[in-house]
């Protein structure tokens, strides 16, 4: 984002009505509160409990990692914005968001991708399971995820860092987004727009999806008895519905031109998917997940015993 006059932008954020900003600020304080404690705590527990060392439990904890790292990267400074006023950010200082914010989004599509591999393994394949999803394999598929989301991210970044801007300094958006950037650069933006590929990441990796979640209910139909059944949907049901919440409100986004052209609408659930997703996540793995809430139990009873000592 090269420019000859420009060397900060400002941040329109949602509204200017002032009451309107203090119950965002409360919501967004206490989601972004929840969000961190939440996914610090399954990050916490799958490395004190020796019961959450599968690989199912390994992918969560780089999942909650990614979650933190995602909203960190734009909440903490909205919130900034509503409470000082200020809404000005430097160049260098959305270019960094900008990297980071997409980097963690893209690399999520990808670590979600290769979950529903793993739960396809263990459905599909159970007495290869441990043979396949190795701590090896394991470690190469969270590694190519950082790598593709790194090589989705550096062509149209590469590019955008020599866009200009001229006219106007305002971005109507609540943080350094990619469109709103484009939209105001007074460079031929074309082969950046080209470049942009929030939507073939998207079809690409809910294809993988879909491919290993229609391999399972297959399978899970296979199984003789109900209680089996029921038992196999149990350990993807959670994973499933993150999924669900996570590709559909993109896909509102990214493959909804009326949503694209809709600035408010785009922005409010630009915000959701920052701020309400990653609180609700660790609730879901945790809620119905008998494994994580017997490990919190017992991580609490023997920081209990502790204390009393």
């Amino acid at each position: 984002m090269r420019n000859n006059t420009i060397t900060t932008f400002i941040l329109l954020g949602l509204t200017d009505d002032t009451q309107l900003q203090v119950l965002i600020f409360t919501f967004l304080f206490l989601t972004y509160m929840l969000s961190v404690t939440g996914n610090l705590t399954i990050i916490i527990l799958t490395f004190v409990d020796s019961h959450l060392k599968t690989p199912m439990y390994f992918f969560l904890k780089n999942f909650s990692f990614l979650e933190i790292s995602f909203t960190s990267a734009c909440i903490p400074r909205y919130l900034y914005n509503i409470a000082t006023g200020d809404k000005v950010i430097t160049y260098n200082a959305c270019v960094i968001q900008l990297f980071f914010t997409d980097l963690c989004a893209i690399t999520e599509f990808f670590l979600l991708a290769a979950m529903s591999y793993d739960r396809y393994v263990a459905i599909c394949k159970p007495l290869h399971y441990v043979t396949i999803m190795n701590s090896r394999v394991c470690r190469i598929l969270i590694i190519s995820c950082w790598t593709a989301g790194l090589g989705v991210i550096t062509p149209p970044l590469s590019l955008g860092l020599n866009l200009e801007f001229c006219d106007s300094n305002i971005i109507d958006h609540f943080g350094c987004d990619a469109f709103p950037l484009v939209k105001i650069s007074c460079s031929d933006t074309w082969l950046v727009e080209q470049m942009i590929c929030a939507v073939l990441t998207l079809n690409m990796t809910l294809t993988c999806v879909v491919l290993s979640y229609g391999s399972i209910i297959k399978t899970i139909f296979r199984f003789p008895s109900a209680q089996q059944r029921k038992k196999a949907f149990s350990t993807c049901s959670s994973h499933m519905i993150v999924v669900s919440i996570t590709y559909g409100t993109c896909i509102f986004i990214y493959m909804n031109p009326a949503a694209k052209e809709e600035v408010a609408v785009n922005k409010v659930v630009s915000l959701l998917i920052s701020s309400v997703s990653p609180t609700l996540n660790p609730f879901i793995y945790t809620l119905r997940n008998n494994q994580v809430k017997k490990a919190f139990n017992d991580s609490f009873k023997r920081l209990a015993l502790l204390s009393i000592k």
